[in-house]
């Protein structure tokens, strides 16, 4: 576990503290987003060992890759919890607070998901020498004890003010706390969430942009709900490819990373007639990459952590799985309308929740979604063709074995 960077004894304004919270997100945003789509089917990589992104065995397990993606995951992720145990245990300020408890629930959110079972901490000072409260803890535990908690908690205080900024606000809690409870499975729960999210946008300035393409051209845009904010003048930890070199093919390690999967994809999206206004900003098929994020940009790329559109499927699924497949077609169809495309002739439930994840999938592209909507719903297997569900989560940074002297464990397969 990282070491504390400032002590509580010292100091009696927590902004900095909270802003480090916030900075170390910068770590997960790459390997987040290189999971979600080259561990899936809308990217590939080109030199070993990064192909064994695409092989569901135990080849993950690599040094190289561990170096690149998964311990910097690992590292920032509980660098950013630490900031934040240290401004709720020690802040009198309540949106402080708030917002600590916000990052906190992110951060282990992306940890399971990566890695299922992992090492819970709530302390700013956490023992140095006591292993056993490195042992990891079954991901319900994770979600039940610290994650809904912690978004329940931020909903009480915090109101949309912080989103011109970037901060977390109300309508960001309420999308995060609504997604979780999809990944857990429980719609009933999400429903509700999803719902004052969706609702209360207009009132919050969260509109859907008329035109695609400007999602990934001005940053903090009104579609934003959350993003992680990238500046180049703000050097990160993270000494990689950033997640929009890999989609656009400059890293020499996946030159020609388009799938031809998703060009499949878009292809049977317009086979009704109408283009899909997403495919010409998503995918190149001349250079086999994804022009999504331009590269006039560069390194200035806020990644974005949630968006409307993201947030408005996620209600449609909710819908749909809890029997309103009418009012779920209303919402899958706000999504469909601003790509260009007619209105969904899926009518059943069952067709109802094929044409939301395909939406998913075409709106979301290269945007780190795809891996972890295959995990959730139980379908990676059949898309992907393999069997064993041991390599739905990541490889635990070995170093953390190491240094924990095995109190962390290994996941099965590697």
């Amino acid at each position: 576990m990282p070491p504390n960077i400032a002590s509580s004894d010292s100091l009696t304004d927590f902004t900095g503290v909270l802003n480090a919270a916030y900075f170390y997100q910068l770590g997960s945003v790459t390997p987040m987003a290189v999971m979600g789509d080259f561990r899936a089917d809308n990217a590939l990589m080109d030199e070993e060992p990064y192909p064994a992104f695409d092989r569901y065995n135990g080849d993950l397990f690599d040094g190289t890759l561990n170096n690149q993606f998964f311990r910097p995951f690992y590292s920032a992720l509980y660098k950013s919890i630490l900031s934040a145990n240290n401004v709720i245990e020690n802040s009198s300020d309540a949106t402080q607070i708030a917002e600590a408890r916000f990052l906190r629930a992110l951060s282990y959110f992306k940890l399971v998901q990566m890695f299922g079972d992992v090492t819970v901490n709530l302390s700013a000072a956490p023992s140095v020498t006591d292993t056993s409260i490195l042992v990891r803890q079954p991901a319900t535990d994770v979600y039940n004890n610290v994650i809904i908690p912690d978004l329940l908690d931020a909903i009480a205080v915090l109101d949309n003010s912080g989103l011109a900024s970037g901060r977390a606000s109300l309508i960001a809690t309420q999308s995060l706390l609504g997604k979780v409870y999809v990944h857990m499975g429980n719609f009933n729960l999400a429903q509700p969430y999803l719902a004052d999210a969706v609702s209360q946008a207009s009132g919050a300035g969260v509109i859907l942009q008329n035109n695609y393409a400007d999602i990934f051209v001005n940053d903090l845009n009104s579609e934003i709900i959350f993003a992680t904010q990238v500046s180049s003048s703000i050097p990160d930890e993270y000494g990689f490819s950033e997640f929009w070199e890999w989609s656009f093919g400059l890293d020499t390690k996946a030159l020609d990373p388009l799938d031809p999967s998703l060009i499949t994809a878009f292809n049977v999206s317009e086979a009704g007639g109408n283009t899909d206004l997403r495919r010409v900003v998503t995918i190149d098929e001349a250079n086999s990459s994804s022009p999504k994020f331009p590269q006039t940009g560069g390194a200035d790329h806020d990644f974005i952590e949630m968006r409307l559109a993201d947030v408005i499927l996620l209600y449609a699924e909710a819908l749909n799985e809890n029997t309103s497949t009418p009012a779920a077609i209303i919402q899958l169809n706000k999504v469909r309308t601003r790509a260009g495309l007619l209105n969904t002739t899926a009518t059943t439930q069952t067709a109802v929740r094929t044409a939301i994840a395909n939406e998913r999938r075409l709106e979301l592209a290269f945007e780190g979604h795809r891996w972890f909507d295959l995990v959730r719903t139980g379908t990676a297997t059949t898309v992907l063709g393999f069997t064993d569900t041991n390599y739905y989560v990541a490889p635990i940074p070995i170093s953390e074995i190491t240094s924990s002297f095995g109190a962390i464990t290994q996941n099965p397969g590697y």
